[in-house]
């Protein structure tokens, strides 16, 4: 008797989607804004590649749910409730909303919050592509390039501000200072992780944790900052318990498909 073929579980498929999708959405606010012309088509680029993530993710999710469900419609007909992404992803980098912003768009926020979560997201892939469901293997594939060069790009200016000017230096440090608490959520299994742990498909995050930290340490290290202690309250944003910030960010990203919905583009 062949054994049935395992499947991730919903909730995990979704949290790894929503994850790429509203990460997306923040960098795609730097479009036109970018502090230089190379960086504001590099922000677009890593944008581009993390909504084509959440949309294979959001594909394969779509299968499992009723026939009218699709990619569009779990990413634009869903309330803030139902996302699964950590808190970290959703956080503005907008002052005076980021709190160590000193200007309209504080770049020193996304490129924090870019190492953080890809310095995450290539051992999470890595892992992922031994995943006992196929299709989720293949899509940590593709995506595993794709977030080697998203480290590479904020690994590479973290480095450049932290070893700056004191300034530059300042606002990376003001960034991660503000930033890496939120990252004790990556090792707060949610009941959805440990399913997909339990039934071969997921990745246990708390076994990459020492990798994580081995690089964010030596990055760090690098650029001339200091790790600050990650203490405090733990977000709960994997599990539908979010900050007031991501009800604006999906506010402007699903606008108009709510106002138009099922118009064909």
């Amino acid at each position: 008797m062949t054994p049935a073929a395992v499947v991730a579980p919903l909730d995990y498929l979704l949290h790894l989607a929503d994850n790429a999708l509203v990460l997306g959405q923040r960098n795609a606010e730097w479009s036109g804004h970018g502090p230089a012309l190379e960086e504001d088509i590099a922000l677009a680029n890593i944008s581009l590649d993390l909504v084509g993530q959440a949309r294979m993710l959001y594909q394969h999710a779509a299968t499992r749910m009723d026939a009218g469900t699709t990619e569009d419609t779990l990413a634009y007909f869903r309330d803030p409730g139902q996302f699964r992404n950590y808190t970290l992803l959703e956080l503005p980098h907008h002052g005076p909303l980021a709190g160590t912003a000193t200007a309209d768009r504080d770049y020193a926020t996304t490129i924090a919050r870019n190492f953080l979560y890809s310095a995450l997201m290539v051992l999470a892939w890595e892992a992922l592509q031994q995943s006992g469901d196929a299709q989720l293997a293949a899509i940590a594939a593709k995506s595993l390039k794709e977030t080697r060069y998203h480290l590479r790009h904020a690994r590479d200016w973290t480095i450049r501000l932290g070893d700056g000017t004191e300034e530059s230096q300042r606002r990376m440090q003001a960034a991660f200072d503000h930033l890496l608490p939120y990252t004790q959520e990556f090792w707060t299994p949610s009941a959805h992780e440990t399913e997909a742990v339990a039934n071969g498909s997921g990745a246990d995050a708390r076994l990459l944790r020492a990798a994580w930290e081995q690089e964010v340490d030596a990055t760090l290290a690098e650029a001339t900052l200091k790790r600050a202690a990650a203490a405090g309250h733990v977000p709960r944003g994997k599990e539908g318990l979010h900050s007031e910030h991501l009800g604006y960010v999906l506010a402007e990203m699903q606008s108009v498909a709510r106002q138009h919905p099922g118009a064909s583009w």
